[in-house]
C-alpha cells in the first residue's frame, strides 16, 4: 500500500468494503483524498428557515412544508400556471410558475421541500413566484446539524452512508492534508487552511463557514489549472523560436491590392496584432475569433500571405473536407491575379496527384496550402513552414496545434473559429492564447428579424410571408437536420430533406423553382445546384447543414429551419448568417413544435439578439462547456470541483494569480514547489509540460 496515507483506497475505510468501494469508484473516489476533496452537490440550510407568520414581503426567505395540492390551469393568451400548495405546520404557502406546465411532474402530495424566494401576500396566503426548490427526503431529516451537505450517490448507496463515509475520511485523514500554499498568500488572497476549509465543508456550522471552504477548493482547483497554463505559455515563450515575418508599408499594400474590399475597423485591429506577434522571434498563438460574417478568413489570408512575402510557406488546416474545399476556394478567389502558388490537400486527391502535391510541398514551389488534418501527417514534409492557420481547432482537439510545432524552428500558429467562445472559455480552453476579436460586421450588412414558429396557424402565416418575398425577387434558404427519413418514420418527415423538398415542390412552394443540396451528393452536382441557387435559376434550396459556412448568395434574404429544436444555439446562429448578406433586410423562421424549456430558451435567445458573442453566452449558461465546443468526445475540461458558469468570477481571480506568479517567477521560489508538483502531477502530461517546469 502507498505510504501516504491520503492515498489508502476507500475500501480499508470502516464501513465500506470491497462492495461500497465499487459503487464508490463510479463516482471517481478511490482514495481517502478524492473523498476529503469532493465537493457537495449542494446543502440544505436548515438553520435559517422562517414560518410563514414571520414572512416579510420582497426579502429573501426559505420556507419548509410538505405538499398537499397540486394545480395547472389555462390563463388567456395561451399562457399557463402551475401552483404547488405546502402544508408548513397548520400554516400554507403556495409556489406559482407561469408557462412551465412540466414543473408539477416533480412533485408528489407527501413529499417535504423547501421554497426559498422573495414572497408576496396574495388573496391573504403568502406566494413566492418561482421559488428555487429543495426536496428534503428522511435521510437529511436524521442528519444532525442545521447545515446539511448532500451528495453525488449512484445506484446502491444511500445518502446517509455516503455522509457516513465522508466524515469517516475527514475525522480520521484530514489531519494528513499538506498546504500547497504558503501562508503569506493565503492571507493576501483570503483563502482557509485546507485542513480547515476540508472540515468545514463537510461539516459546517453554518453557511458562512460552508462558503469560505467552498470557496478555498473551488480556488485550488482553478489556480492549479491556470498555473499549468502560465507554465505552458512560459515553455513556449522560451524555447518555440520561429523565423520573424516582418510587414512593411510596402508588403501591406500589396497584400491590401489582392482584396475587392476594404477591411473594417476590427479587421484591421486583428491585422496590426497579428503583425506584431508575427515580427518577433517568438513563435505566436494566438487565436482569431469572430462572429458569423466579420471576415475572419480574409485576415488569416492576410497573414498568411506576410509568411509568403518572407519567403516562407503557410497552410490553413479545416476540420472537413467541406470547408477545406470552401476556404480553397476563397484564396483562389482572392489570389486570382497573383503569382503565389498554392495548392489544395484533402483525402480525395488519387495517389499520383497525392505523390506530386508532397513533392511539391517539399521542395517549396507550393508556397500556400490549404486542406483538412491530411496536412499534419507524417509523410507530409515542409520546406520552411512560416504560418500555421488552424480553423475550427475544437472540433481537433486540443493538443493538435503542437503537431505544426519541434525542430530548431517553429511556425507561427493562429486558430481561430466563427463560434464565438464565451469569455470563461477563451481562459480556459484557449487560456494559453493572445485572444483576438472581431466584432464589428462589414458595412452594409442587413439584420435578420428572427421568429419562433410553433403552431400551424404560425406556420401558415410564415410561408404565407414567404411567398410574398419570393414573388418580388427574394430568394430562400429551407434548412432540415438530416436527408433522408428515418427507418422508424411511417409518413413523411419533417426534419429530413428529401422530404421536405418533394413536399414543398408540390404544397407551399408549388409555383416556385426549388432545388435540393446535401452532403451524400457527389461535388460536382453539389457545385450545379449551389450555382443554380446563385445565379437565381432556382429560387428555393433546401439543405442540409452543408450550407452552414461559406455559401454567400447576397439575394437570400429567407431562412426556413425545420425542426429547429434538434440543432445547437451557435449551429442555428452560423445557419442565420448566410442570409442577408446583400442589400435586404433578412427574415429567418425557427419551426419547432417543441415545448421544452431548454428548446424553447433557445430559440428565445435567437429571436431576441443576433450578436454572436452573447448567443455564446447564452448557449454556455444552457449547455455547458463540453457541448459548447463540441470537445464531449474529446474529454471534458479537466476540472474537479469547479464550475466555469457559476465560478466566472473566482475564475478571473485565480487566472490573474496564477499569470503573476509565472510572470514574477515566484513559482520558481522555494516556497511554492508544493504547489508546483501538484500543478505537474494535475496536468503536465495533458499540456506536454517539463518536468522541471
Amino acid at each position: 500500500m502507498n505510504d501516504d496515507p491520503l492515498q489508502t483506497p476507500v475500501q480499508f475505510l470502516p464501513g465500506v468494503g470491497p462492495r461500497r468501494a465499487e459503487l464508490l469508484g463510479k463516482l471517481g473516489l478511490r482514495t481517502v483524498e478524492d473523498l476529503l476533496r469532493l465537493m457537495p452537490r449542494d446543502v440544505l440550510d436548515l438553520t435559517d428557515l422562517t414560518a410563514p407568520g414571520d414572512l416579510q414581503k420582497d426579502r429573501l426567505q426559505t420556507v419548509r412544508g410538505s405538499v398537499v395540492d397540486l394545480d395547472g390551469r389555462s390563463l388567456s393568451g395561451g399562457r399557463t400556471l402551475s401552483a404547488v400548495l405546502l402544508d408548513c405546520g397548520g400554516e400554507y404557502v403556495r409556489g406559482v410558475w407561469f408557462n412551465q406546465n412540466w414543473v408539477l411532474r416533480k412533485f408528489q402530495p407527501g413529499e417535504t421541500v423547501l421554497f426559498s424566494g422573495k414572497p408576496k401576500r396574495k388573496s391573504g396566503r403568502w406566494e413566492f413566484s418561482h421559488p428555487r426548490i429543495q426536496w428534503i427526503n428522511e435521510d437529511d431529516v436524521q442528519s444532525h446539524g442545521g447545515v446539511v451537505p448532500r451528495y453525488g450517490l449512484t445506484e446502491g448507496l444511500k445518502m446517509h452512508e455516503m455522509r457516513r463515509i465522508v466524515r469517516e475520511a475527514v475525522e480520521n485523514y484530514a489531519r494528513y492534508l499538506v498546504d500547497p500554499l504558503p501562508e503569506p498568500f493565503r492571507e493576501q488572497n483570503n483563502l482557509l487552511l485546507l485542513q480547515e476549509a476540508v472540515n468545514r465543508l463537510h461539516q459546517p456550522a453554518d453557511m458562512d463557514q460552508y462558503r469560505a471552504a467552498r470557496r478555498r477548493l473551488i480556488f485550488d482547483d482553478l489556480l492549479e489549472f491556470q498555473l499549468g497554463l502560465a507554465l505552458r505559455r512560459r515553455v513556449w515563450k522560451q524555447t518555440e523560436q520561429a523565423v520573424p515575418l516582418p510587414v512593411t508599408p510596402k508588403i501591406d499594400a500589396r497584400i491590401r491590392r489582392l482584396f475587392p474590399f476594404s477591411f473594417t475597423e476590427g479587421q484591421n485591429r486583428a491585422v496590426r496584432e497579428i503583425c506584431a506577434d508575427l515580427a518577433r522571434e517568438q513563435a505566436m498563438h494566438r487565436l482569431l475569433q469572430a462572429d458569423v460574417g466579420a471576415g475572419k478568413t480574409a485576415v488569416a489570408v492576410y497573414a498568411m500571405l506576410v509568411a509568403i512575402a518572407a519567403g516562407q510557406q503557410a497552410v490553413l488546416m479545416a476540420p472537413t473536407e467541406v470547408l477545406a474545399s470552401q476556404h480553397g476556394e476563397t484564396v483562389e478567389q482572392l489570389l486570382i491575379h497573383s503569382r503565389v502558388q498554392r495548392l489544395l490537400l484533402t483525402g480525395s486527391l488519387t495517389v499520383a496527384q497525392r505523390r506530386q502535391a508532397l513533392a511539391d510541398i517539399k521542395s517549396g514551389e507550393i508556397q500556400l496550402i490549404t486542406g483538412t488534418q491530411v496536412v499534419i501527417q507524417q509523410d507530409v514534409e515542409f520546406a520552411h513552414l512560416g504560418l500555421a492557420v488552424i480553423d475550427e481547432q475544437h472540433k481537433f482537439g486540443v493538443m493538435q496545434r503542437a503537431h505544426f510545432s519541434g525542430g530548431d524552428v517553429s511556425p507561427h500558429v493562429l486558430v481561430m473559429t466563427a463560434t464565438p467562445i464565451p469569455r470563461t472559455l477563451c481562459l480556459t480552453e484557449f487560456g494559453d492564447l493572445d485572444v483576438t476579436t472581431i466584432s464589428e460586421m462589414p458595412p452594409g450588412r442587413q439584420e435578420v428579424i428572427t421568429s419562433r414558429i410553433g403552431s400551424p396557424a404560425a406556420a401558415r402565416k410564415a410561408w404565407e410571408f414567404v411567398r410574398g418575398q419570393l414573388q418580388s425577387g427574394r430568394q430562400a434558404f429551407v434548412v432540415c437536420p438530416r436527408i433522408e427519413r428515418t427507418a422508424d418514420q411511417p409518413g413523411a418527415d419533417p426534419a429530413s430533406a428529401e422530404d421536405v423538398y418533394q413536399k414543398l415542390s408540390t404544397g407551399e412552394l408549388r409555383d416556385f423553382r426549388v432545388g435540393l443540396v446535401h452532403g451524400r451528393m457527389d461535388r460536382r452536382q453539389r457545385a450545379e445546384v449551389m450555382e443554380a441557387f446563385r445565379s437565381g435559376r432556382t429560387q428555393v434550396l433546401v439543405s442540409t447543414t452543408v450550407i452552414e459556412v461559406g455559401v454567400d448568395v447576397p439575394n437570400a434574404t429567407l431562412m426556413i429551419v425545420q425542426r429547429a429544436e434538434s440543432f445547437g444555439l451557435s449551429q442555428l446562429h452560423q445557419l442565420r448568417g448566410r442570409i442577408a448578406r446583400g442589400v435586404f433586410r433578412g427574415y429567418c423562421f425557427l419551426f419547432s413544435p417543441s415545448d421544452s424549456p431548454e428548446a424553447v430558451q433557445r430559440l428565445m435567445a435567437l429571436e431576441s439578439t443576433s450578436d454572436g458573442f452573447k448567443i455564446a453566452e447564452r448557449n454556455f449558461e444552457l449547455r455547458g462547456p463540453g457541448d459548447v465546443l463540441g470537445t464531449r468526445q474529446h474529454g471534458e475540461l479537466p476540472l474537479k470541483v469547479a464550475d466555469l458558469t457559476r465560478d466566472a468570477a473566482l475564475l478571473d481571480e485565480a487566472r490573474a494569480v496564477a499569470f503573476s506568479l509565472v510572470d514574477s517567477q515566484h513559482i520558481d521560489q522555494p516556497a511554492y514547489v508544493p504547489l508546483k508538483i501538484r500543478v505537474l502531477e494535475r496536468f503536465g502530461k495533458l499540456m506536454d509540460l517539463p518536468q522541471s517546469g
